[in-house]
């Protein structure tokens, strides 16, 4: 097929995805969208994930790979009945999860290889969300197609912000048993040849921290539903609220910081109150905070809300908060921009990449500053024209820079040159193999000294 052939040609791609929530984390957002743009401009999307499976939009099919679902809610760390183990990657899975560590990224990539081999030839393509496990290594000789991965961020990141934050040994120990995959993930992470990420702060972290040549990583920006995620004038303004997504237990979120400015801003404006989209706290440093300060009527956690509802969640507040100490993008960001919500956001990780400007297209802290969030929240819950100035301006930015149309033409483009890239090689080692066989036909028996 010719280069200008290859450009026309709608690819056929296989999404991998260890772990698809579309409720918690970003991994089930990225897959959800990503693949309804790429079915858009008329590619063939097949997702093949395990649970929790993902949420797909129409026209996007999903191949359900399924793990044991060890951390199922609200049987998290079960024990399987002896009928559900099926060979020996469940045997596995449940015994790394019974040693304290967390098996899925190797065992989903073990079911992948194996049937992606049963597959060869269907697929142009393999596009590996983050799993990075030893079973996607191989190239397309065992894969049946070029790959493609997107990191995020590195997880070594998070382990070392779940090791600070860890009370003593015991702790610590029990971060390094769980967060022992990513030794794996360093090493599968070299050995890629093509790596996407979201954002120029992660590029450098994977670069920096696991060893990737930095001529293998890319930048494809994600972005919000500029379409769901919109103004509604008609949603009326809640007077006080503040939302902001994050995981009560994961400290790389910043939640205890975001409780603790809210103290202290409820002493002079009493209406401040707080929605945290996630999990609640129900003991830990972040509930621990929320008794000390009496802040349990001010602080509502929601999990497992609509779309709508959380669009309008966020229509509805008068600020949006990213209290993050490090985010490789951060989605909550651009969709709450999107919506023309103004933005409190900290510096962590890639988070100005996306906020922009601080005082043009949000009000940026430093991460970690409780006083900072707290004298910025003040300052915009006193403001109705700074609020507004700046939720204008984070909704232009999201348009220009962040949709996931443009993140999906990006990231076709990358597949494209995987595919060329891998026929190239293809063909190089074709003709080598070629004429070493002639070599060897060619000369005689014992004229090679």
């Amino acid at each position: 097929m010719t280069a200008e052939a290859m450009e026309r040609h709608p690819l056929r791609i296989a999404l991998l995805t260890y772990k698809g929530n579309p409720f918690c984390g970003g991994q089930g957002v990225y897959v959800r969208h990503l693949s309804r743009e790429l079915t858009r401009l008329g590619h063939h999307v097949e997702v093949i994930g395990a649970q929790p499976y993902p949420v797909l939009d129409e026209g996007v099919p999903l191949t359900e790979l399924p793990s044991l679902d060890l951390y199922r809610s609200p049987d998290p760390f079960r024990t399987p009945k002896r009928s559900e183990f099926r060979g020996w990657i469940d045997a596995l899975e449940f015994a790394t999860m019974r040693t304290g560590g967390f098996p899925e990224p190797l065992t989903f990539s073990l079911r992948a290889r194996r049937h992606l081999a049963a597959r060869r030839g269907e697929f142009d393509v393999v596009h590996d969300n983050q799993t990075l496990g030893y079973g996607l290594l191989g190239g397309p000789e065992r894969l049946g197609a070029p790959l493609v991965t997107t990191i995020h961020h590195p997880i070594t990141v998070d382990r070392q912000l779940e090791l600070d934050a860890a009370a003593d040994w015991k702790g610590r120990a029990s971060v390094r048993r769980w967060y022992g995959f990513t030794r794996m993930q360093k090493r599968v992470a070299r050995r890629l040849p093509s790596v996407l990420t979201v954002s120029g702060s992660s590029r450098q972290e994977i670069v920096d921290h696991l060893g990737v040549r930095d001529d293998r990583v890319h930048v494809v920006h994600i972005g919000a539903d500029t379409d769901l995620f919109s103004p509604d004038p008609a949603i009326p303004e809640v007077p006080g609220r503040i939302v902001t997504t994050s995981s009560a237990d994961v400290p790389l979120k910043g939640l205890i910081h975001l409780i603790e400015a809210l103290a202290k801003v409820r002493t002079e404006n009493p209406a401040a109150h707080l929605v945290v989209v996630g999990k609640r706290a129900e003991d830990g440093p972040v509930a621990g905070a929320i008794e000390r300060y009496g802040l349990q009527n001010a602080v509502e956690f929601v999990k497992g809300i609509t779309d709508a509802e959380l669009v309008d969640l966020v229509r509805g507040a008068q600020i949006a908060c990213v209290p993050s100490l490090y985010e490789g993008f951060s989605l909550p960001a651009a969709e709450a921009m999107a919506t023309g919500t103004p933005l409190l956001a900290t510096t962590g990780g890639a988070i100005p990449e996306v906020a922009g400007p601080d005082g043009e297209t949000c009000l940026a802290v430093p991460p970690g500053d409780a006083g900072a969030l707290a004298a910025g929240l003040t300052r915009l819950l006193g403001d109705r024209e700074l609020r507004a100035r700046l939720g204008a301006a984070g909704r232009e930015r999201v348009l220009a820079r962040f949709t996931w149309a443009r993140a999906a033409e990006g990231t076709a483009e990358r597949y494209r040159e995987a595919i060329a890239r891998s026929a190239g090689t293809a063909r190089v080692a074709g003709s080598t193999t070629g004429r070493s066989a002639a070599i060897r036909t060619d000369t005689p028996l014992g004229s090679a000294h």
